[in-house]
C-alpha cells in the first residue's frame, strides 16, 4: 500500500543480483513497469539472453489496490519461487515493478525450503541495490473546450505538475492528461471557473 493517499513507492531503474547455492545460480532482475505488456517484453528478452537457464520465475505487481499481480514458479515446485519473490516486493510496500529470477541448475536438488530461500534471497539482493523512489498518484482526465479558451486552460495547467498525454487542437480542443491527486481539488476548481470547459475523469 502507498505510504500516503497521494503517493506510492517503486523503483526507478533496473537492477540485477546473483545468489548461488550448491552450484545453482539464481540471477534476479528487478525493474519498474507501467503495464503487463512492458513486463512481457522484458521476460522475452531475458529468455533470449539466458536460453540455457532451466527456469525463469517471476512476480509482478501493478496499481494501488493490491489486486493486480501475478506470480509464476515456471516448473519449480508450487509456491517455491513466485510467492517468495512477491513477498520481497510486498515487504517493502512496492508496486509498479517486476522481478524475474533466472535459474541455472547446478546438479544438486535444493528441496522446497532451499528453493524458497534462494528465490527470496536473490530477489532481496536485487532490491537492496536499487533505491526506492516515491511517485505521485495521478488520475486521468479529459478536458474539452473551445479553442478561444486555450490560454486560460494552459495558465491553470502550468501551475500544477499535470502531464498532457494527448491533445487535439482545432476549433474545438480535447486534452487527455493526468493530474496528481495531491493537486486535483484546487486544479479542478480553477478549471471549473473557466466558462465553457468540460472536464471528465476517465
Amino acid at each position: 500500500m502507498p505510504p500516503s493517499e497521494f503517493s506510492f513507492q517503486t523503483i526507478s531503474r533496473e537492477s540485477a543480483a546473483e545468489f548461488t547455492d550448491r552450484g545453482s545460480r539464481f540471477i534476479a532482475y528487478a525493474f519498474p513497469i507501467a503495464s503487463t505488456d512492458a513486463f512481457k517484453r522484458r521476460l522475452q528478452q531475458l529468455k533470449k539472453e539466458h536460453p540455457k537457464a532451466v527456469h525463469h520465475c517471476f512476480a509482478w505487481r501493478l496499481g494501488l489496490d493490491g489486486n493486480q499481480f501475478r506470480v509464476s514458479d515456471d516448473g519449480e515446485p508450487s509456491g517455491s519461487a513466485g510467492r517468495p519473490i512477491l513477498g520481497q516486493m510486498d515487504s517493502r510496500a512496492l508496486t509498479n515493478l517486476a522481478i524475474i529470477v533466472v535459474r541455472y541448475f547446478g546438479g544438486t536438488l535444493l528441496g522446497v525450503p532451499g528453493l524458497i530461500n534462494a528465490y527470496r534471497t536473490s530477489a532481496a539482493l536485487a532490491l537492496q541495490v536499487n533505491p526506492v523512489v516515491e511517485k505521485p498518484i495521478e488520475d486521468d482526465f479529459v478536458l474539452e473546450f473551445d479553442y478561444t479558451l486555450l490560454n486560460d486552460v494552459m495558465t491553470v495547467l502550468k501551475r500544477y505538475p499535470c502531464n498532457i498525454r494527448s491533445q487535439e487542437m482545432q476549433l474545438f480542443c480535447r486534452f487527455q492528461l493526468t493530474i496528481p491527486r495531491r493537486d486535483q481539488e484546487t486544479c479542478l476548481r480553477q478549471l471549473g471557473m473557466i466558462y465553457g470547459l468540460n472536464s471528465k475523469k476517465i
